[in-house]
C-alpha cells in the first residue's frame, strides 16, 4: 500500500500505456504527454491496455520509484478522454486507495444517509 504525503498530487494518465515501459519510458511520458516534471514528487498513474495492470511512477528525494499492480480479477476503473479532455485527471489520496483496490472510485456511495432537518 502506498502512503501519499501531504501536498503530493496524484495524476492519472488517460488512455492505455505500454506496460513494458520502465522508469525512463514513463518519465518521458510524464514530460511529453502530461506536461509535468517527473522529479516533482507527485504520483503519476498509468494503465495497461487490458485495464488489469497499473504502474505508478514517483520520485521520493532519493530516486525514482515504480509501483506496479496486476489485478487477479476485474479491471481498474479509468475515466475516458471525453471525461477529461486535457489528458489527465487528478485524484485524491482516498480515490487512489479505492483505485488500487479495484473499486469504483468515481462515484463512491455513502453507507449512511444524512438526517433531514425538520
Amino acid at each position: 500500500m502506498l502512503t501519499v504525503p501531504a501536498g503530493v498530487r496524484v495524476f492519472l494518465a488517460l488512455g492505455p500505456t505500454d506496460m513494458r515501459k520502465g522508469f525512463d519510458g514513463l518519465a518521458m511520458l510524464v514530460q511529453d504527454l502530461l506536461r509535468q516534471n517527473p522529479l516533482s514528487g507527485h504520483l503519476f498513474v498509468f494503465r495497461g491496455r487490458r485495464s488489469d495492470r497499473i504502474k505508478i511512477l514517483y520520485y521520493d528525494q532519493n530516486g525514482m520509484c515504480l509501483f506496479a499492480k496486476r489485478l487477479d480479477q476485474g479491471k481498474f476503473t479509468w475515466p475516458t478522454t471525453r471525461d477529461a479532455p486535457g489528458g489527465t485527471v487528478t485524484l485524491s489520496p482516498a480515490q487512489l486507495s479505492m483505485l488500487l483496490e479495484g473499486l469504483e472510485w468515481r462515484t463512491p456511495v455513502r453507507t449512511w444517509e444524512p438526517a433531514i432537518a425538520g
